[in-house]
């Protein structure tokens, strides 16, 4: 009788064994996530700030906020001819951007669109938060005019900014414009 007491308590022990494990698993996954996502918002962060102590100067601004114009366009584009049928919907790229989130084929179309082009996620929202900050102040240089002020727009983004994920996502655009163009 000892024996099967024994095994009793054994057994229930394995049971409450088990169920802490599921509920440590289940743990350890909630807290990997809330890891990746205070890892973004940091990045995030970041990238706001640098971009909000990072001083342009008024042809730099320009220059890039030209470029980021006619990548925004471009990508509102080729959101736009994956789905003809929601264009009037579509109109702008706040609008492809609020409705992702809530529409299948859109946030589809999006990611196709964002894969065809070389992008990221973080890179439009790098590109976006630039936009958000400067668009009050800055000039739309079309490409005729970006030539007058450097044949090398690179190396003015390679000189000119500091943050690395928005000088990667501005250098991305300027490929996309220049291979637009092409």
């Amino acid at each position: 009788m000892n024996q099967i007491g024994v095994e009793n308590k054994l057994q229930t022990i394995e049971a409450q064994f088990t169920v802490l494990d599921s509920s440590m698993q289940k743990l350890l996954k909630k807290f990997e996530f809330q890891s990746t996502a205070l890892e973004d918002q940091v990045g995030q962060d970041e990238m706001w700030a640098s971009l909000l102590e990072e001083r342009f100067t008024s042809i730099e601004v320009n220059l890039f906020y030209s470029y980021i114009c006619e990548t925004i366009n471009c990508l509102h584009s080729q959101v736009v001819q994956k789905l003809p049928d929601l264009a009037g919907a579509l109109c702008t790229l706040s609008s492809i951007l609020r409705r992702k989130g809530k529409n299948q084929r859109i946030r589809s179309a999006w990611e196709s669109a964002l894969d065809v082009l070389g992008f990221q996620e973080a890179d439009i929202k790098a590109l976006c938060a630039f936009f958000m900050i400067h668009s009050y102040d800055a000039c739309y240089y079309p490409a005729n005019q970006r030539q007058n002020y450097t044949s090398d727009i690179s190396s003015v983004i390679n000189k000119a900014v500091k943050n690395q994920l928005f000088k990667h996502s501005l250098l991305c655009a300027v490929c996309v414009v220049e291979n637009r163009k092409a």
